[in-house]
């Protein structure tokens, strides 16, 4: 496969981190299958920036207001420079949009312009769908969500298209040992957490009785509080280490014994990883997500994030970490759950729409 994909995806501290780290799983997909893969941006963090560029990936600026049609004719001028430039002599053949703000309007412009075209979902935004393929990678994911479609959009739905990024992929044989008592717990609340919720949860693990506690704090480029984060973790009763931009989060993950984290992509990593977890919900797309994980026997959903208390977060944490048999099946869940194999599926998919 020598065809070019070329992503449009934002993300910053307001938008979040989760459109464009995904797609970066599917772009590493797309090369592992033996093509090549571009982003273009309207609105992105320098440290996402930063990221994309260290993996090797162009990035386009574009100076749109994000999901109009002007966009979208950036875009396509985008993938025609990348055409008729050393990234490849080949055609542009797909361009994925992943984002809330792509509706009809933006895709039947990409249609019209001959782009094959694959939109990433997660509840059914949009009116009305044309692109080539669907793809929502949810537990939810519901053909019903999209019955207004045209006759030759296709459907990739649920965790058999998990997107996940290549460096946990070496994992795909580990088996996780599961502690009598956990003491290690994971926090990642998303890249960017304007609100600070991180230091919520921090705050509320002080309430933890158990003796060695130890904290890992993951925070994103784009997060604001990072230096909160670390004066306050100073005075705490128990470790805590805040790492920002974290290179390793499979190993993160395989060294803690409960996560806490949101009902964003970052679910699927801890699954994946056989992490058993407490979900906060942050978005409103993020409650069926969070629903779903703990009806699959994954995660506990602690519900709305302004909604719960901090005696609930404590509560529900010691007692998960005291739990050695609820874990283990959770993690035995998570790893059924998603076999990280999603990308490459969703490669395959897409390539064999071109022939």
């Amino acid at each position: 496969m020598s065809s070019l994909l070329l992503i449009r995806a934002d993300g910053n501290a307001r938008i979040g981190t989760g459109h464009v780290m995904r797609c970066l799983s599917l772009a590493q997909g797309w090369r592992r299958a033996g093509g090549e893969a571009a982003f273009a941006c309207a609105e992105i963090s320098p440290a996402l920036e930063a990221r994309l560029t260290a993996e090797g990936f162009p990035m386009h600026r574009l100076t749109a207001t994000p999901g109009t049609v002007e966009d979208a004719e950036q875009t396509i001028e985008s993938g025609l420079k990348l055409e008729t430039g050393d990234l490849s002599r080949a055609n542009s053949h797909w361009i994925v949009a992943d984002g809330y703000h792509f509706d009809a309007s933006y895709q039947r412009a990409i249609k019209a312009a001959g782009r094959r075209l694959l939109v990433l979902d997660d509840y059914g935004h949009a009116e009305h769908y044309c692109a080539d393929f669907v793809l929502n990678q949810n537990l939810s994911a519901d053909a019903a969500f999209y019955i207004h479609r045209e006759p030759y959009t296709q459907l990739l739905l649920g965790c058999r298209y998990t997107l996940l990024r290549q460096q946990f992929l070496s994992w795909l044989d580990w088996s996780r040992p599961i502690s009598a008592v956990g003491r290690r717990v994971l926090i990642t609340l998303g890249g960017a957490d304007p609100e600070n919720t991180t230091g919520k949860v921090v705050k509320a693990l002080q309430q933890v009785t158990l003796d060695g506690l130890e904290v890992v704090v993951v925070v994103g480029g784009s997060s604001p509080h990072f230096e909160t984060l670390q004066s306050a973790s100073r005075n705490l009763r128990y470790s805590v280490r805040v790492v920002c931009d974290a290179p390793n989060m499979p190993e993160l993950m395989a060294w803690a014994d409960v996560a806490i984290g949101a009902g964003g992509s970052t679910s699927w990593e801890l699954a994946f990883m056989g992490l058993p977890a407490l979900v906060l919900i942050l978005a409103d797309h993020q409650a069926a997500i969070a629903d779903s994980l703990q009806q699959q026997g994954v995660a506990v959903n602690l519900g709305w994030v302004g909604q719960v208390t901090e005696d609930r977060i404590a509560i529900t944490t010691e007692t998960l970490l005291r739990d050695a048999t609820q874990r283990r099946k959770m993690s035995e869940n998570g790893r059924r759950l998603v076999d990280g194999l999603g990308a490459e599926r969703v490669a395959k998919a897409m390539s064999g729409a071109l022939t």
